[in-house]
């Protein structure tokens, strides 16, 4: 999705000035070596004809290049609407999106929800994303307002139960149409885990324990394509228990997760999946001091063995299970640093550096 890529190429472009900045200070006592330098080559530039997307892209890197730091830095937050002051944040920030829940959508009718959004999306240099969770089932922020649909859309593996992959098919593609004609562009969908435990904190919200059916699911919804999509909650959520009261460690083999919980974000990869959202569970056989939000070292299987050049990004960096590691004020800047390209969390005033 275009306004995901453009998002990427902003927030890669904030990640690469900071680490600059780190670089060159680390590096200061040094700079008198670093600046010699060997007479350029000439070269010789043979005009080419480009095409109406390098020309956006052009305009694009132009744009970026004009954008202070500051600026740079505010794209990469993916942050909850607030209840006051959410036209007036936009710009205060220059955030790269907000996230919508169930108090934003609330007894209002579609035309409000739609003039609330424009009202963001008018204060913004750039376009925002606009997202939400609409998984189905336990997780209906839009469509639990009756208002908006007659009735919440029912989970996934009901609706697939209700009438088969038709159902499934036809299910994401009137989420998707729901969602846009509201000015919703990102859909933080579909969930990738499996877990076997009808008890497990994340049984409702998933799909189905058997990988083929997982897999089937996930390419199903991704191959809509007419909104963004989110894969999470990598690297697999499994039986674990609920990070956003506290601090999950898994302590499952490495194989396990080659075997099940990676094939869906896989899958989800290979059918265009935008975004990919990772979890704040401490999975030891990766790495056993970080957070997979916080972690170097899930972020570098990530883009080393799936290959993925898409967008990460965390989940809620106010949740508890980052707080307790963290500390309400370094989340986003730890986060920022092992790779992540956008920050989701529930204040930025909190999380913003300064």
């Amino acid at each position: 999705m275009k306004i995901f890529n453009r998002k990427l190429k902003i927030t890669s472009s904030a990640l690469l000035t900071l680490c600059m900045v780190f670089v060159m200070t680390a590096c200061a006592e040094n700079s008198s070596q670093s600046e010699k330098s060997q007479p350029a080559e000439q070269t010789t530039v043979q005009p080419t004809t480009m095409s109406a997307e390098e020309i956006n892209d052009r305009k694009l890197d132009k744009f970026i290049s004009d954008m202070t730091l500051e600026e740079k830095v505010g794209q990469m937050f993916f942050v909850r609407c607030p209840d006051e002051d959410a036209v007036q944040q936009v710009s205060e920030y220059n955030i790269g999106g907000y996230i919508l829940f169930g108090r934003d959508f609330d007894g209002k009718t579609k035309d409000e929800v739609v003039d609330d959004i424009h009202s963001y999306q008018n204060e913004a240099d750039i376009p925002l994303l606009i997202g939400v969770d609409e998984e189905g089932g336990t997780v209906v922020r839009v469509s639990s307002n009756p208002n908006l649909r007659e009735t919440p859309f029912l989970s996934p593996k009901d609706t697939y139960a209700d009438g088969g992959w038709d159902a499934v098919k036809q299910d994401a593609e009137e989420k998707a149409d729901l969602l846009l004609s509201l000015g919703i562009n990102v859909n933080l969908a579909p969930v990738c885990d499996m877990t076997s435990d009808e008890y497990g904190f994340m049984y409702d919200r998933s799909f189905s324990s058997d990988v083929d059916m997982e897999n089937r699911y996930v390419r199903t919804v991704v191959e809509t394509k007419k909104l963004g999509t989110v894969l999470k909650h990598f690297p697999g959520y499994g039986n674990n228990s609920d990070t956003h009261t506290g601090i999950a460690y898994d302590d499952r083999d490495y194989s396990e997760f080659e075997n099940t919980d990676f094939k869906p974000f896989y899958q989800g990869i290979e059918s265009g999946a935008d975004c990919i959202l990772v979890s704040h569970n401490i999975v030891n056989c990766m790495d056993s001091e970080y957070p997979a939000s916080l972690s170097q070292k899930v972020h570098d299987i990530l883009r080393n063995e799936f290959k993925f050049d898409g967008v990460i990004m965390t989940d809620d960096l106010i949740m508890d299970a980052i707080t307790d590691f963290t500390g309400d004020e370094a989340a986003a800047v730890t986060a920022a640093k092992c790779g992540n390209d956008l920050l989701c969390c529930s204040s930025v005033d909190t999380q913003y550096p300064t």
